[in-house]
């Protein structure tokens, strides 16, 4: 059991948010999780780094590889505590590439770390970018699982705070039809 209330921190942070918001994954939300306000903080990004990765210490892993943007602040941090390696994989062209000269060895096994977890399409990306190195995907971890056990079947995520907001497809969003301002706070374009 943790130690720390993940939410309280998130809160203190204006880490979480109410309002109408359009996510990442294009589905609307009245609720988002904004962990970057949490990277104003460096304490506190390494005292969740730590309990992430108490979270992955029985799981056998070389690399750790994150999503950029969102995610390459913690995935160091969480690395480092881990002691592993580090590895962030980046959109070009709109495309999850990893660059930069990073490689992966055959067999090598990855833990993909990412803040927020909704639908886990960056996560997807993620895998996709990096399947040509033949490496293996032990493992997700993040701060926030908002995929309410949806992906049990494809991932053993590790997190330190499940949440359930409501979502909603845009076509049929009541906040849409009470004209509540609709808010895109996320850092992909497009849906």
């Amino acid at each position: 059991m943790s130690d720390i209330d993940v939410k309280e921190i998130l809160i203190e942070a204006k880490g979480l948010l109410k309002g109408h918001f359009c996510l990442t994954s294009g589905l609307h939300s009245d609720t988002y999780f904004q962990c970057a306000k949490l990277y104003q903080y460096p304490d506190v990004v390494e005292k969740l780094a730590k309990e992430l990765a108490k979270k992955l210490k029985d799981v056998e892993f070389d690399t750790i590889v994150a999503p950029a943007i969102g995610a390459v602040i913690f995935g160091y941090e969480v690395a480092k505590q881990a002691k592993k390696r580090n590895l962030f994989v980046e959109r070009k062209d709109g495309i999850m590439q990893l660059r930069r000269g990073y490689s992966l060895k055959k067999g090598e096994k990855v833990v993909i770390v990412e803040d927020v977890i909704t639908t886990a399409r960056t996560i997807f990306e993620t895998k996709e970018a990096i399947k040509e190195f033949d490496c293996e995907v032990v493992a997700v971890a993040c701060i926030v699982d908002r995929t309410q056990g949806k992906l049990n079947n494809e991932f053993k995520i590790y997190s330190l705070l499940q949440s359930s907001p409501v979502t909603y497809e845009p076509d049929n969003c009541p906040l849409c039809k009470q004209n509540i301002e609709l808010v895109k706070p996320g850092s992909r374009t497009g849906k």
